[in-house]
């Protein structure tokens, strides 16, 4: 391979790297944003007296995600293990906001 091709390989990688990065910025963002309307769900919930946990609300979302995989080629299995990490740290943090659970 030539330097020109090495180069060209690596600057190619470099803003293939950059791109990468840039989506996992916006992932990161949409995941504090999730957290932060689920903040305000708990806060409604806990002004109107609703059950923090909504079980077939969860079951909804699974389902979405599932659907969503499946029409864009993503891994079922992957999809609900994310959902399940996602959903958690959601619940702890209504948790939290409600009063049921101390801050960590």
């Amino acid at each position: 391979m030539s330097t020109v091709n090495s180069v060209t390989g690596v600057d190619r990688l470099e803003e293939l790297r950059a791109e990468l990065d840039a989506i996992d910025v916006r992932l990161l963002d949409t995941l504090r944003d999730r957290i932060g309307v689920c903040v305000r769900i708990a806060e409604h919930k806990l002004e109107h007296g609703v059950p923090m946990m909504q079980p077939h609300r969860i079951g909804i979302v699974q389902k979405r995600a599932a659907e969503y995989g499946a029409e864009h080629g993503l891994n079922q299995d992957f999809l609900h293990r994310l959902y399940e990490l996602v959903i958690a740290e959601t619940c702890r943090v209504e948790d939290v906001v409600m009063g049921n659970t101390p801050a960590e």
